[in-house]
């Protein structure tokens, strides 16, 4: 694993990281999205991004060609959610359970300490014990269930709800 670097997300990054999207799109329930992305899309997601925010985006690089991402975001928007921020990792379907996730989560939060950030959430569809697992390896604690939320390949899906205690 030494060969996988990580780094801020860019423009060239795109396109790897959109197929990554995608494939968990059409084949899995961890996303709720539904319709695969477009690059358009991504382009805008990218902009959402900045060093100096509390939204910001790593990728894990392995010979120059990006294997998966670790990003932070608005958890919601009114303005008293702004000290609490939603957390994402997606990785190619390769190269899961190889301590990639926890690496960029590490990188993402190392980031993110010098925002006021009180607390990062994580929303996991279930069953999904890997992310179970890379969450509360993280410190996150799992603080409730969301029972059938949502609708994706012709049945419902529970979220589970992790919290980490984050900064200030």
């Amino acid at each position: 694993m030494s060969d996988i670097s990580i780094r801020r997300v860019e423009e060239n990054d795109l396109l790897p990281l959109l197929d990554i999207y995608n494939y968990y799109i059409r084949e899995t329930p961890i996303t709720f999205d539904v319709e695969p992305r477009t690059l358009v899309q991504r382009r805008e997601w990218l902009a959402s991004f900045a060093p100096t925010s509390r939204y910001q985006c790593f990728v894990a690089v392995e010979k120059e060609r990006p294997i998966g991402w670790a990003s932070s975001h608005r958890f919601k928007e009114r303005a008293a959610y702004d000290t609490t921020v939603e957390s994402s990792v997606y990785l190619a379907p390769d190269r899961t359970g190889q301590g990639i996730g926890k690496r960029l989560y590490a990188t993402l939060f190392d980031a993110l300490r010098t925002q006021h950030i009180h607390r990062i959430h994580g929303g996991i569809t279930q069953p999904n014990p890997a992310s179970n697992r890379l969450h509360e390896s993280m410190g996150f604690e799992r603080v409730g269930l969301l029972p059938q939320v949502g609708w994706k390949f012709g049945r419902f899906w529970d979220v589970a709800s992790y919290v980490l205690p984050f900064g200030s």
